[in-house]
């Protein structure tokens, strides 16, 4: 919601010029020489007049201090002057001339100020110079030159006084050390546009730069100084996707875009959405949110996932004193609302406006939400709920007659020992006999006292094993559940089954004729299938080198995309065209050695549940335990919710990605883990061109985007660590990013990879990172914190040896 609490006729045009405005006073000049102040309390009061200036005020801003006093500084080509508000409140009222201390005297014309987070020194920006004054005094602590332009902002750092940043209209922004009054980041040219307006938030440490053609960039401010890039947004097209998604929710289609008047966008001022830094955390609505004081509203961007939230336009609230903004000055409230001081771009007005952001409502949260755990059984009717009947004997049936039954029930039987030599000693005890049934036993069972998942470990960058296994892509990578075994899918239409230690040589399962798309576990890890672009599924045992079962009888005629076991293993999950399949099978590994070629597995598709895309790109469910939700991409760029037990699709969030998602990821855990309940509702999707997104699916919402990685061509997929803390992507430029996924700067860059890494994989019982490339390459990454563990693994768990 919006308001026009004050609105003010100026005697001239105050639209590029900074305007002052904090909680609880807001200024501006009056007939060019003096200062104008209202208190935002009380706005029936009489305003306050300041006079000190002997030539036209050019520049005023606000202390940052929330508490008392509260000052202001005001710039003219003379002179800089900080005023103590209530002090001069007081001198007025005891008809006393109320006077500021000069700060700064012929500095040239001063077009920004700012204070200190602690009020004690200003920086003035004058030309391509910035000022470090003392607001205590007439004295200039420093000077800092070096931009190649007129200064256009200039911010100090809040969680560190001797940082300062700005920008210039050189199109570039630089970072400060007052200690040694050095450059410590100069960054490249950013756009083709003048730089205008700098933000810091203190929460994620992100310095964010804002440019006269609507660009918006998120840096790292870390303490090396190196400002890697965040996330790059555009206004415009935040805009756009903003009215779509505002046009789907409510059914109302707008005109379309093309036909509208293309208006600019340049980001003329940005302000945290939060008063301070100790702001109630509880509140995690808006910790992310910034604004954006624009030339036609005000803009509210969730920093973390990069999406526009909402738009205050002046054109939709046509009692506004104001049509076009020249200039802003923004200041966040405790109440979850702003202020903002606005001068008109082509009148003499000024307006106080206030915003409620407690009124803007999540995007998609209309509907009752999700939730990856059953809520209630099985319908009577649910596709769930089928069954595979049992196969009868193929064998002709008898009418009568004993049935012909083995006289033993052994492979082997013993000898009569009619042959043998007749025996000498009839018994005659052992007493040195170990007891090898028990170590078999404990042998045998040393498997099932595993180690839970270090939950506080680092997460795994050091490089342990570099394996070259083919020349062509990895497509696919999967650990079983226990993580004592992987599958690689190949795109030599191979797939090799590995010791997780990727020790000896692996067993080599071949059978498709084209590249293998996704290879699966079962959880009972007795059987795995693959799917392949040969239009054909088959499912394989690790004790044979041929498939029990084939999936190829011409059902299919576009290829899979996604294959997986499903509902504890009851079902196979897989995608073709735009349809869904859900399958019964039986798998039956005995061979009759005169039919060979008949099999006796059976598959069988009991659903089939097509959805509003012409093509599904990728498919996702939870087989770890009983869960209702497939999770379903297409080619329209959509997520699509899939109840299964219902057999119908629950919810679609649309333009979910700018690109279509080619893989998407859900938060399983593992068997050697514990996370809270809630946390297995988040997932992610990747796109092509757009970065990787994490959804909470209680509400669908995009909670936060990781944009550092590169791919720009290649289906690079995604994994989450089985402790839920860290997110592991594919890049193309031969690197694989680690994020911590409660921020979107990556925590480790792990390189020298040979070509573009497509694969990604954790594995579920020890802090270990699996990456394959296009080329054929593994390369293994152990934790810093627990490297010893894949030595100790190996031993303690007793991995058989079952790839000879």
């Amino acid at each position: 919601m919006l308001t026009e609490k004050l609105s003010l006729t100026s005697d001239r045009l105050l639209s590029h010029q900074q305007l002052a405005c904090c909680q609880s006073y807001c200024g501006i000049p009056l007939h060019g020489k003096k200062v104008l102040v209202y208190n935002n309390m009380d706005l029936q009061q009489k305003p306050l007049v300041l006079t000190g200036h002997h030539g036209d005020i050019t520049a005023m801003t606000f202390g940052k201090g929330r508490s008392p006093p509260a000052f202001l500084c005001s710039a003219s080509a003379e002179y800089i002057i900080v005023w103590d508000i209530e002090l001069c409140q007081k001198r007025t009222q005891d008809g006393e001339v109320a006077s500021g201390i000069v700060i700064g005297t012929l500095l040239g014309e001063v077009l920004h100020l700012s204070f200190c987070f602690s009020n004690e020194r200003v920086a003035a920006c004058s030309g391509a110079i910035i000022y470090i004054l003392n607001s205590k005094g007439e004295e200039v602590i420093s000077t800092l030159t070096g931009h190649l332009g007129p200064l256009t902002s200039v911010e100090f750092c809040s969680w560190n006084k001797d940082i300062l940043v700005s920008t210039s209209e050189d199109r570039t922004f630089k970072v400060w050390d007052l200690r040694t009054e050095t450059v410590v980041y100069q960054s490249f040219v950013l756009s083709a546009s003048p730089l205008l307006s700098v933000l810091l938030l203190e929460k994620d440490r992100h310095l964010i730069i804002g440019s006269t053609d609507g660009q918006v960039w998120s840096f790292s401010l870390s303490d090396d100084y190196k400002c890697p890039l965040v996330t790059k947004m555009d206004l415009q097209k935040m805009e756009k996707r903003h009215q779509r998604t505002v046009s789907h929710q409510t059914g109302i289609s707008k005109q379309s875009l093309v036909d509208e008047c293309e208006v600019s966008k340049p980001v003329i001022r940005m302000a945290s959405c939060g008063p301070s830094t100790d702001i109630d955390t509880d509140q995690e609505k808006n910790n992310s949110w910034f604004c954006i004081g624009g030339s036609d509203g005000l803009y509210v961007i969730d920093l973390a996932t990069s999406e526009l939230k909402a738009v205050f336009y002046f054109k939709d609230n046509p009692t506004l004193s104001i049509s076009m903004a020249g200039s802003w000055s923004i200041s966040p409230r405790c109440d979850e609302s702003m202020l903002a001081l606005v001068s008109s771009l082509f009148t003499p007005s000024v307006v106080l406006l206030e915003f409620y952001l407690s009124d803007l409502e999540r995007t998609g949260a209309s509907h009752e939400g999700f939730s990856i755990f059953p809520r209630s059984p099985p319908l009577l009717e649910s596709p769930l709920n089928a069954d595979l009947k049992k196969m009868e004997a193929n064998q002709p049936k008898k009418k009568g007659g004993i049935k012909e039954q083995p006289l033993v029930f052994h492979s082997k039987v013993k000898s009569s020992g009619y042959t043998s030599a007749p025996r000498r000693i009839m018994f005659s005890p052992k007493t040195n006999v170990e007891k090898n049934s028990s170590s078999k036993k404990i042998t045998k069972n040393a498997g099932l006292l595993h180690r839970d998942y270090p939950a506080d470990s680092a997460a795994p960058t050091v490089p342990y094993i570099d394996l070259s296994i083919s020349n062509k892509q990895v497509s696919c990578l999967q650990y079983s559940s226990d993580g004592k075994q992987i599958l690689c899918g190949l795109g030599d239409s191979s797939v090799l089954l590995y010791k997780s230690s990727l020790t000896g040589s692996p067993t080599v399962y071949i059978g498709h004729d084209k590249p293998v798309s996704s290879v699966s576990w079962s959880l009972s890890r007795q059987w795995w299938l693959s799917a392949s672009d040969d239009l054909s599924l088959r499912i394989w045992t690790i004790c044979s080198s041929e498939p029990a079962a084939v999936m190829d009888d011409g059902m299919f005629s576009k290829p899979i995309r996604g294959a997986q076991f499903y509902y504890l293993d009851k079902f196979i999950l897989l995608a073709s065209g735009s349809s869904v399949y859900l399958c019964l099978y039986n798998v039956d590994s005995t061979r009759d050695d005169i039919k060979k070629y008949k099999q006796r597995s059976v598959i069988k598709p009991t659903k089939c549940l097509t959805t509003s895309s012409k093509e599904i790109t990728a498919l996702s469910a939870i087989n770890d335990f009983l869960s209702y939700i497939v999770l379903v991409c297409g080619s329209d760029r959509s997520i699509q919710v899939t109840d299964m037990n219902k057999g119908a699709v629950a919810s679609v969030v649309p333009d979910a990605h700018s690109r279509a998602i080619h893989c998407i990821t859900q938060n399983k855990g593992s068997i050697f883990s514990t996370q809270a309940p809630d946390s297995y509702n988040l997932f992610l999707t990747s796109a092509v061109t757009d970065g990787v997104k994490i959804w909470d699916f209680r509400n669908l919402m995009c909670v936060r985007r990781y944009e550092n990685h590169l791919n720009r061509c290649h289906p690079c997929s995604s994994a989450i660590s089985p402790c839920g803390r860290y997110i592991a992507s594919g890049s193309e430029d031969k690197c694989v990013y680690v994020y911590d996924i409660r921020s979107s700067n990556y925590l480790h860059k792990l390189q020298r990879h040979s070509d573009t890494v497509l694969s990604v994989a954790f594995n579920p019982a020890t802090p270990e990172l699996l990456t394959g490339t296009l080329d054929g390459k593994l390369r293994l990454f152990q934790s810093s914190s627990g490297s010893h563990l894949s030595h100790d693994y190996a031993a303690v768990h007793n991995v058989p040896d079952t790839t000879a």
